[in-house]
Order: C-alpha cells, then structure tokens, then sequence
C-alpha cells in the first residue's frame, strides 16, 4: 500500500519538472501541440506571477470557465501554486446559473474563452458585468457582484476591460523571485484549493470544497488501481471541470508523472486518432462516449491496440458494453464510485480484478479510507444487506463552501460521508450499489438535482406544482421527465416548457419528457411518491407511443 502524500499540486509539478524535464506532460495530437514537464512549468509560473501582480493571492477565488484548452491546465496549476481557490465553472451554464454560481461563491475573479457550442461567454460575461465596457482593466466595481475584481480572457484578442494570458505574464515580470517563493512557501497540502459544485444529496448546487491533499491521494491511488506508470498516456476527452477530468485524469496524470493527451471536447473521430497517432494507454469515458466510439463508421481504421486499462464512468455501465470495450478497443474497463465530496473516489474495481468482478461490482474501497454500509441508526450492516454507503478517511472534503449546516447533514459527528446511496458489501469485500436514497438524475455523466429544475418551473405563472424526476434511457442512463399540475383554467403544452428553459438553463437540464397530471402519487403522510413516478413515465410514454432513448 502506498503511502499519503503531504505534496501540494504545485510541489507535485515541480518534482517532475526537475526530474523528469524533458518528458511531455500534456499533448493536444491534433494540432501537435506539446508541453513538456519543464515547459509547463515555467509557463505556469510565469501566469501564477502575473496573478500576483493584479492582486490574486491565497484564498482569492478565481472561476475558470473553459473547454479543455491548454491554458485550462495553465490557469488551475498557477493558481494552485499561489493558494488560489479555483472554481470549476461547467460550460453548459447559461446566463442564470453563472450569475448563481459567481454570486454564491464570492468568486473575485473569472478566466472565460469566447464560447463554447452555443453559449457565447463573452456575451453573459458583459451581461453580468456591464461596468466592464466603462472600467479600465484591474478596477471593476459591481453593483451586483461586488467580490469581482477582475476578469481574465484566455485568448489573444483584446477585449474591453479584461486581461489577456500574455497581458500577465507581461505583468509578472515586476514580480521578484522572493516574493513569488514567499507566496508559494505559505501554501500548505490540507489548504483548500478547488471548490466544485455540485448538486450533491441535500438540495440546490452547493460548492465542495476540497484540499491538495484529498485530490492529489485520491488521484494517485486512482491511478494505482489502474497500473498506472511515467510510461501511461492518458487520453482525457472528458471535462476538465468535473472530478473525472480534473482528478482522475489531470492529477492522476501529475502524481504519475506521466503524459496526458487531451481532446478539447468529446469527437468520437479525434479519440480514436489521438490514440492511434500517440500510442494511448489508458482512455476515460462515460458510457454513451464508448457507445459513439465504437460504432463510428471509421473505427476499424485505427490502431488501438496500444490501450491497457481505462475507466467507464458517471452512470450505469452496461455489461454488454464492457464486453465489447475489452474486445475491440483492447482495453481493460474498470468502474469508480464515489462524488464530488469525497475527492471523488471512494471504490474501485482494480485492473487486475476478474472481469465479473469488474462488471457486477464498483470494487474495494480505497487504500487509507473507510468505507461501510451502514443502517439508518448508524450501525454497520452485515455481509449482503443493503445500508448506505459511507465514507471516512483523507479524501472527505474540507466542507460545503458557506454552508455548515449542509455539511453537518452529509459528514457525521463521527466523521463519516453519507452518500446517499443504496448498496452492500459481498464476502470478497466489493461493494454493490443497488440503488439511491437522493433524487438525483445522473444523465449521462452530468448530475441533475430535481429542486433545481423544479424551482426554475415554478417560476412559470401558469404551473401550480411540478416534480422532477430521472425516466429510465437506453442512451443516457437517465433523461430529465417533468410531471407538471396547472393551475385552475390555465394551459400550456410541451414546447412552452421547453421554451421557457431553452438558453436559460443547462441544455443537459431541460426536460425531455413533460407530463401534464392532475395530481401525484403519495404517501401516507402527503409526501410525493418519486418512485411511482419514475414507473408512471415509462408506462405514459408507451401510452403515448413515444420511443425512450
């Protein structure tokens, strides 16, 4: 068993850097575009010195809203050597859920691109922050969101009242060596250095805040489950601002000291020819990804032989489908469990496990950590019966950013993370995840919260109640389904809900079943019976003849 490290990410990137300089660290295959060890690196300080020269320090937190770009990694690694608190920012967020999150986490800085697919964040940017087109760069002051200071384009056009990546590392020149050494000397491995948000088991999105040394461990030991070595290549084609990117494939990468090959955003033709062209070892994916991969019409075209062990993540796995991954794509899939919360892995099936194991079960818990299943008054349950499944141990999270009191609902007086979930432990020590106690909708690798869509929807005059619940997908493992009771003498149809939430709300959101009732099924005490729901939309859409995809 490996020992814990007391390693900050930013120490953890200097180790390599001296030791392995001319190694590459992150490659984009398609543009042949390549950073080794010792480039990344003093790349990275020179941006963590332009940081400090406009005022960021340890504790300022700086929301990085961006696809997989090179300077995605730039930015996080600078702010991390100075104890900068970054905030992943998904960029599926529309104007209301940006100007939420910026709000809520009192962030001081935000680093955007132009836009991503259809959400154009230079234009919710100015829309959230007007005083940008009337304030010189450095000294924003709004009336909405007065913790912002600063914004930051991670791009070389100029934009009115934003700093541009070249623009600060300009600025970092006037800062000296000692003052740079004096800022990361002040940072420690037990800091707070992400604050990712997620919709979590207790309510509206709440940010978990998590240290050096729960996301640095959990990667490294992520990536002992999957043989990792200074020889992997990873292929990251998932988002850098989830636990799956950042962690499992980032970090992971970083406490390996090996090399990560990164697609900017997910194109099933660009995977198989970064594989192909640099010889990847291990691939990341949910399992709609591996779906598109393996029936893109040119898949037979490309060497993947080269693929070792890899992960199938963020919704149910379909044994078949493992079956199929392992066969063409040569790979061994192992599966993780766990959440944001808990840095995230709190299982994991092992490379070397037998293939039933791998496909029936979410594996071992991980090395240093406690994980038991436990009944609702705390006591551990035996071998075979369900319980919820519990976390204890160095990856837990520092806490929910400004919210004790929903921290004390997750994490016990005795230490121990509630999940949430429904499972049990079989006498080979793996655990099973048979089910959830929490509503949460988990489409395709995104996490869903009910609440969140529901309170949006009620904001329609129209809507007297609405619940939000997952309606079962072949495609997605869960799709958003709204069951909606108007109020006396109003109407709307389905595409008025859509249009309401269209360009609003996270397309992933939107609901993709809306089912107008009279009224819900309940319990013995008025509580919504979610369950009843969830088998109500099935049998509807056959009533209907709609296709569930």
């Amino acid at each position: 068993m490996g020992q814990l490290s007391e390693k900050t990410i930013g120490q953890w990137l200097e180790y390599w850097a001296q030791n392995t300089p001319e190694k590459e660290f992150i490659v984009y295959s398609d543009r042949d575009m390549r950073w080794t060890y010792k480039q990344f690196n003093d790349r990275v300080d020179r941006l963590a010195k332009g940081l400090l020269s406009i005022g960021v320090v340890k504790g300022t937190h700086v929301g990085i809203w961006a696809s997989n770009i090179p300077d995605w990694n730039t930015m996080f690694f600078a702010c991390s050597k100075i104890g900068a608190i970054s905030i992943m920012v998904n960029t599926n967020f529309k104007q209301f859920e940006i100007e939420d999150m910026v709000r809520n986490s009192d962030m001081e800085v935000l680093c955007i691109i132009e836009h991503e697919k259809d959400n154009n964040f230079m234009d919710m940017t100015y829309k959230m922050l007007p005083e940008l087109k009337a304030q010189e760069k450095g000294q924003l002051h709004s009336e909405r969101f007065p913790t912002m200071r600063n914004v930051i384009y991670m791009g070389t056009e100029q934009h009115r009242g934003m700093y541009t990546i070249n623009e600060l590392m300009t600025l970092g020149l006037t800062i000296g060596e000692g003052t740079y050494q004096q800022a990361k000397n002040a940072c420690s491995c037990f800091d707070a250095i992400n604050i990712q948000y997620t919709s979590g088991t207790t309510g509206f999105p709440k940010g978990a805040t998590l240290s050096h040394y729960g996301i640095c461990n959990n990667s490294f030991f992520t990536g002992v489950h999957l043989d990792f070595s200074q020889e992997t290549k990873l292929c990251i084609c998932v988002p850098l601002f989830h636990c799956f990117g950042l962690v499992l494939g980032v970090l992971n990468c970083l406490t390996h000291g090996c090399t990560m090959v990164i697609v900017k955003r997910f194109d099933s033709l660009l995977v198989l020819a970064s594989i192909h062209k640099e010889r990847c070892t291990s691939l990341y994916g949910v399992p709609t990804m591996y779906i598109n991969i393996l029936n893109h019409p040119m898949f037979n075209l490309f060497d993947l032989s080269s693929l070792h062990a890899g992960i199938m993540a963020g919704s149910l796995c379909p044994v078949p489908l493992m079956k199929e991954v392992e066969k063409k794509m040569h790979m061994i899939v192992t599966s993780e469990y766990g959440l944001t919360e808990a840095s995230p892995g709190m299982t994991q099936t092992r490379w070397d496990d037998p293939f039933e194991v791998r496909c029936t079960t979410v594996g071992r818990e991980f090395e240093h950590t406690e994980v038991k299943v436990l009944d609702p008054d705390g006591n551990e349950c035996p071998i075979g019966e369900e319980g919820e499944l519990c976390n204890r141990g160095y990856s837990n999270m520092i806490g929910y950013y400004k919210d004790p009191e929903a921290t004390a609902q997750l994490i016990d007086k005795d230490g121990w993370l509630h999940s949430g979930d429904i499972g049990f432990k079989d006498e080979n020590g793996n655990y099973h995840v048979t089910g959830r106690i929490k509503d949460m909708i988990i489409r395709g690798g995104e996490n869903i919260y009910p609440s969140e869509i529901e309170a949006y929807l009620q904001r329609m005059p129209e809507i007297k109640m609405v619940q939000v619940v997952g309606v079962p997908s072949t495609k997605y493992g869960e799709s958003v389904g709204a069951f909606i009771i108007l109020n006396p003498g109003c109407q709307l149809t389905e595409l008025d809900i859509r249009d309401f939430c269209s360009g609003k709300i996270a397309r992933y959101k939107v609901p993709k079943y809306i089912f107008f009732v009279k009224e819900y099924p309940l319990t013995g005490s008025g509580k919504v019976q979610k369950y009843k729901l969830r088998e109500m939309s099935v049998e509807l859409c056959k009533q209907k003849g709609i296709e569930i995809i």
